[in-house]
């Protein structure tokens, strides 16, 4: 049994083993590749984010959907390039909005550089992952244009907030299948569409994709809650000081509004006032830390994993199936 990709997976066949460690190995060289320019102050700023590292989360599962047909594909290591790029062109964007300082365990780049240089950068990648598309055939551009309207489809409904009437949870959960679990989908979507995989197991690996992917971002949500800098890379109580209400705060809410227990309602405005303090933020987290919300929050995260795990039924046993079962349990363990 070795262990590659992030959360630790563990790989019991050596041959998906030597297949995914080489195609990740490809995905990072063609990263480098697709982030140079001719001017050296774009490709330092195109890469900062590539050679800070992160999980490869999604080329990971183009990597193992592929497994489905051929592994070996010429298009299956370009569309996992495609597909990190345009995240990796995403997270310039919202620490941009959010105005966060830290990401992937560096500065961030509007930290670095500025907002402007963030923004451009951001659409640079966007830029050269068209230009890999392009060679991917129509399909594949069909698949990415789909995935990126409903990226940004999902982040302006989390800007504009629900409409009158609607549950703010429901609505959550739509803004999430947008804004990430779209992405996923494309990953998995790519890898067996790429490695010549018959229909049936593409749309059930892209369905796979898209519950996988909303669980990842709950969990990220618990996790910007419950983890330090240390663990998560990043700055905890971002979504909270930029007045985001991510699941945890929503079932807060949800409860408070349910019960009317002094304390909740209490901790409600104190997430609603202006956390720019540390001290504010501070207090913030260490309560919601203790609250049920949060571990109401961790449930959603273990329902949609199982989601994901039991849309996999239909695929045939093997060591590439039991690795995608695996990352279910691996998504539930970074909530835990």
């Amino acid at each position: 049994m070795t262990v590659v990709g992030p959360f630790g997976l563990s790989v019991r066949d050596q041959a998906l083993e030597a297949d995914v460690q080489a195609g990740l190995t490809a995905v990072e060289e063609g990263l480098l590749e697709a982030t140079k320019s001719g001017v050296s102050f774009i490709t330092e700023a195109a890469q900062h984010l590539v050679r800070a590292g992160g999980k490869r989360f999604r080329p990971l599962l183009v990597m193992l959907a592929a497994q489905f047909g051929d592994p070996e594909a010429p298009g299956v290591v370009p569309s996992a390039v495609v597909v990190e790029l345009t995240h990796l062109a995403t997270l310039y964007h919202d620490d941009v909005m959010d105005e966060a300082e830290v990401r992937r365990g560096v500065d961030s780049a509007n930290t670095r550089w500025g907002n402007s240089v963030a923004v451009l950068t951001g659409d640079f990648l966007f830029s050269r992952a068209s230009q890999i598309l392009a060679d991917l055939g129509p399909e594949a551009v069909r698949i990415q244009a789909e995935a990126f309207e409903r990226l940004v489809t999902g982040q302006i409904l989390e800007t504009a907030g629900p409409r009158d009437g609607r549950d703010p949870v429901d609505h959550y959960l739509d803004v999430l299948g947008g804004k990430t679990g779209s992405l996923v989908a494309a990953a998995t979507h790519f890898g067996a569409l790429m490695s010549g995989a018959e229909e049936a197991t593409v749309q059930v690996l892209a369905q796979y994709g898209e519950r996988l992917g909303v669980a990842f971002q709950l969990a990220d949500d618990v996790l910007d809650i419950a983890s330090d800098s240390h663990e998560s890379g990043k700055t905890p109580g971002t979504d909270l000081r930029e007045g985001i209400a991510t699941l945890p705060v929503l079932r807060l809410r949800e409860r408070a509004a349910r019960l009317g227990l002094p304390e909740d309602v209490e901790l409600c405005a104190l997430l609603d006032s202006d956390l720019s303090e540390d001290a504010r933020l501070t207090e913030a987290l260490t309560r919601l830390r203790a609250h049920p919300a949060l571990e109401q929050a961790r449930k959603d995260t273990v329902r949609y994993a199982e989601d994901a795990r039991a849309s996999l039924l239909p695929l045939p046993e093997g060591h590439a199936k039991t690795a995608l079962l695996e990352l279910c349990d691996a998504v539930v363990h970074r909530a835990g």
